[in-house]
């Protein structure tokens, strides 16, 4: 009979596991758990529901691979400060005007601000537009004129209906604050086709930043690198030119040296990822001084493109917008990963943003006529250059607004049961729209999707699974979509 193995023994032929043998494969067990957690931080191997980009310390920013082939390469959005209301400008409710002046019957006696009123018209006319004859708002005739090229979402919904933490949940997929925005999710994964410009800018409206500010385009707990980069075209990067007792010639042979210096010690410390990063942060910095200055540099636009844009109109705040769709378009020439493009500013009582709870009528003639000639140029201009072949646009907000109005006002309450998000561009379905709300515009009730989907279907459209990317942080594997969300296919071509 044939010896049996020093490490087993044996029971009815069967070779059983001994004390010396369960100690060493458990020994062997355990290193190859350990050595197959430290190939997966290092992007080495990839599992079906985890993802690492490959990131090179030194070069951050460098362009990478999605996880499928992608429909688009850029992103911009355009991203409307106050809660726009969709009964002013997308969502048509005939029954609405029918209903004007009467109660909702079994609607809330008190709103977000405090008792309701009864049920107030759209504001606006609404006509059919295109061949679609999608019924848009006459506050906004020029983007309702491109209805044939936009995909609408009607059934969105919010997880808040403060500003702020909307805002945040749009952005970031959280209402609370410190996650990664979506713009630092894309940069972090994909990188940038520019390594002389940020990969990720948000330009704030000319009337200020956002109510939730810098948590709209903030890194979170990604590294510091992936944060967007705030400017405006008539406001560039603060403190970018050298001073000037520095001439160009020292200014040049400074930074040659710095440069050389900082190799020399990445080739003696090429596990310092903290130092790599930051000097690859200062070279981008030292880069965009020659870049930022020529992109912001609004001159050289033909004098019919800043006619079509409204650049030149007498009204500050529209031409000041005019020039941040201009500058959005330039970014996105240069392949710039991401641009955040604001309309309107914070809180304040409906007059510098979309916040109309007073006044709306009055305040939405003001709003409207900053934004619709703008951006409808913005998305033309595109097109006409080819830019949307590539690029992604979204037209967004935080929620919507009330059908009734506040009582003692004439401007409506905030409302996260239903809203309008618009689409268009690389990998956009035209002349659609999907979800729905109620009757009189009060809750989405058809197809009802969250920000977690809207933000899942961009991800898609860059050729990122949602549920892949993720990031591990305070021991959980963090993602924009939290643990929600679906592609909205029938938006998509």
């Amino acid at each position: 009979m044939q010896e049996p193995k020093p490490y087993a023994i044996t029971h009815a032929g069967r070779q059983l596991l001994s004390r010396r043998h369960f100690i060493g494969q458990t020994c062997s067990g355990l290193s190859a758990v350990a050595l197959t957690h430290l190939l997966s931080q290092q992007g080495a191997i990839a599992s079906d529901t985890a993802w690492k980009p490959r990131i090179d310390p030194r070069h951050p920013h460098a362009p990478r691979p999605p996880h499928q082939k992608p429909k688009a390469k850029n992103v911009l959005v355009i991203f409307c400060a106050g809660a726009c209301s969709q009964l002013e400008t997308w969502d048509y409710k005939p029954e609405l005007i029918k209903r004007d002046g009467t109660p909702l019957k079994g609607g809330p006696a008190v709103t977000f601000q405090g008792p309701a009123g009864n049920l107030a018209r759209p504001q606006y006319n609404f006509r059919p537009r295109g061949e679609s004859g999608k019924m848009v708002s006459d506050m906004i005739p020029h983007l309702g004129a491109m209805v044939d090229d936009f995909a609408f979402v009607h059934s969105l919904t919010s997880k808040s209906n403060t500003h702020g933490p909307a805002e945040n949940f749009l952005s970031t997929g959280f209402v609370q604050d410190g996650f990664p925005s979506i713009g630092a999710w894309l940069t972090y994964a994909l990188g940038s086709e520019n390594q002389n410009l940020p990969a990720f800018v948000a330009i704030p409206d000319p009337r200020g930043v956002p109510q939730a500010s810098v948590n709209n385009w903030g890194p979170g707990f990604l590294p510091a690198v992936f944060q967007g980069t705030p400017f405006t075209a008539n406001n560039p990067i603060e403190n970018l030119r050298p001073p000037k007792s520095v001439s160009p010639n020292s200014d040049q042979a400074a930074r040659e040296l710095l440069h050389l210096i900082n190799r020399e010690h990445l080739k003696r410390n090429p596990q310092d990822h903290d130092l790599a990063a930051r000097i690859a942060s200062y070279e981008l910095a030292a880069r965009m001084q020659l870049s930022v200055p020529e992109i912001s540099d609004l001159t050289t636009e033909p004098s019919h493109i800043l006619d079509m844009y409204g650049a030149n109109d007498t009204d500050k705040v529209k031409a000041g917008f005019a020039r941040n769709c201009i500058l959005a378009r330039r970014l996105i020439e240069k392949g710039v990963r991401f641009v955040q493009l604001f309309n309107g500013a914070y809180a304040s009582g409906g007059k510098l943003n979309w916040d109309g709870h007073q006044k709306l009528r009055e305040q939405y003639d003001v709003h409207g006529r900053v934004m619709d000639q703008p951006a409808a140029a913005l998305i033309r201009d595109m097109r006409s250059r080819g830019l949307l072949d590539d690029t992604l646009v979204v037209w967004c907000t935080e929620f919507g607004r009330m059908p009734m109005f506040q009582k003692g006002a004439k401007g409506r309450d905030h409302n996260p049961g239903g809203f309008t998000a618009v689409l268009t561009g690389a990998g956009v379905k035209s002349g659609v729209s999907h979800g729905k709300t109620d009757e009189l515009g009060f809750k989405a009730v058809e197809d009802v999707l969250s920000i977690h989907d809207l933000n899942a279907t961009i991800l898609h459209l860059l050729g990122l699974d949602h549920e892949r990317l993720t990031y591990r942080h305070n021991g959980f594997d963090r993602r924009l979509t939290d643990v929600h969300g679906h592609v909205i296919n029938p938006v998509l071509a």
